[in-house]
């Protein structure tokens, strides 16, 4: 049998499509065919990646939620896990480790206060997990308070903690878990109470839409943590790492959460690692049993090389800078498609951290297509699907605004005329 490497692009293509349908996910094979997405990643480069057949390249406007801050296959970062595979592996959780402490000394450095230690992981989920688990083992209460149409992954406390689509198909809700509005301080005033271990929010949710709370919000969500004796933990999985264009969106707002989880980013794309990141009272959690966590794969060695040259490269002042001039340009060119196409309401934007609201709720949906025909690839917010997640690279170059608003004209008006 001949193997792929010697056969047509094509045929490649096809087989991986099928055999992604009968070993992985029907489902997915099923749902991209019905709106003509046949598309498989192959070759991929800085914000571009191409079909796997090589007749389309595609901008990456979705970044898997920040995955790829830093481009795909960004050179700094594999030069450095080349280098690491050279020297360490995976390591070993239960002992003490170089690779993670140069990270950790690095994380503390890069946080504000005494957002001191820093306990490593693989997913987002298990981050958001152990953020929970350190709250209710600190506080000794029971209650987690989140908001409606949030999402902070799919593992067993975290899948609590999101929007009832997300977890209703598994089965009854955990004991311990309640969520009020976003953005609304009296409905988590009215909510929180003396036996609230924390609530937890993202700095900004990505899946309700990228709705920018204010500066009074958050501010009043401290006071409340403060006052009720909960912790307050920030999920920065999306936001971190300088999307917002400061390195840590909680920034924007003058306050300092108890716990932030940071994971995507952190990974460069390359290798997966996440962070939960503890003020330093926190962590005499892990005191009478400093074993009471562990992760196998958790801070892999190799991955924390990864992280370190990431935070390196998101926390450089010239980086951020960047990051605003590239904001800059594209709230300057979206502020122009709003005047020209009706089905285009506004901007939500803090940094590169973007939202596309449209007029109603079947735009979403038609401008991720419309986009994935004008060579885009889009999202539309699964909890308010009037708005298109817009989120770029960081790492692309301030001319290359021009050509993606170009095919954002484009992707809108195809997306008006299939509206009718």
């Amino acid at each position: 049998m001949s193997s792929y490497q010697e056969l047509d692009p094509a045929i490649v293509k096809e087989q991986a499509i099928e055999d992604f349908r009968r070993y992985v996910s029907s489902g997915k094979v099923a749902f991209y065919e019905q709106y003509d997405m046949s598309l498989v990643m192959g070759r991929r480069e800085g914000p571009f990646f191409w079909d796997l057949d090589g007749e389309k390249r595609m901008f990456n406007l979705h970044c898997n939620g920040g995955t790829f801050n830093l481009g795909h296959r960004n050179k700094e970062i594999t030069d450095v896990l080349v280098k690491a595979l050279e020297e360490v592996d995976i390591g070993n959780g239960h002992l003490v480790s170089k690779a993670r402490a140069d990270v950790g000394r690095l994380m503390a450095e890069l946080m504000p206060g005494d957002l001191q230690y820093t306990v490593f992981g693989v997913s987002g989920g298990e981050a958001v997990d152990l953020a929970i688990k350190v709250a209710r083992a600190y506080t000794k209460k029971v209650k987690i308070i989140s908001a409606r149409g949030g999402y902070h992954g799919h593992t067993g406390l975290a899948m609590a903690t999101g929007d009832e689509k997300y977890r209703a198909p598994f089965g009854p809700q955990l004991p311990g878990f309640t969520q009020v509005p976003y953005a609304d301080a009296d409905a988590l005033a009215a909510e929180a109470d003396g036996d609230t271990a924390a609530v937890i929010l993202e700095t900004v949710p990505a899946t309700l839409g990228m709705h920018i709370p204010t500066k009074d919000y958050f501010q009043a969500v401290r006071e409340i943590c403060d006052r009720t004796g909960a912790l307050l933990i920030h999920d920065e999985v999306q936001t971190g790492l300088g999307r917002s264009g400061k390195l840590w969106a909680f920034e924007h707002f003058d306050i300092l959460p108890d716990i932030v989880v940071l994971g995507k980013g952190l990974s460069g794309g390359i290798y997966p690692i996440t962070a939960t990141v503890l003020r330093e009272p926190l962590e005499s959690v892990f005191h009478d049993d400093p074993h009471i966590h562990i992760s196998t794969f958790g801070g892999a060695e190799l991955g924390c090389r990864v992280a370190q040259k990431v935070l390196e490269i998101s926390s450089a002042p010239e980086f951020l800078d960047h990051v605003n001039l590239l904001a800059d340009r594209f709230a300057e060119g979206i502020a122009k498609l709003v005047e020209k196409h009706s089905i285009l309401k506004r901007l939500r934007q803090l940094g590169l951290f973007m939202g596309l609201e449209m007029e109603d709720e079947m735009c979403g949906p038609l401008l991720s297509l419309t986009g994935y025909h004008n060579d885009l690839l889009m999202v539309y917010a699964n909890n308010d699907t009037r708005v298109c997640q817009f989120l770029p690279p960081l790492v692309m170059e301030l001319e290359q605004v021009d050509w993606v608003l170009e095919r954002l004209d484009k992707a809108l008006a195809a997306a008006r005329n299939m509206k009718g």
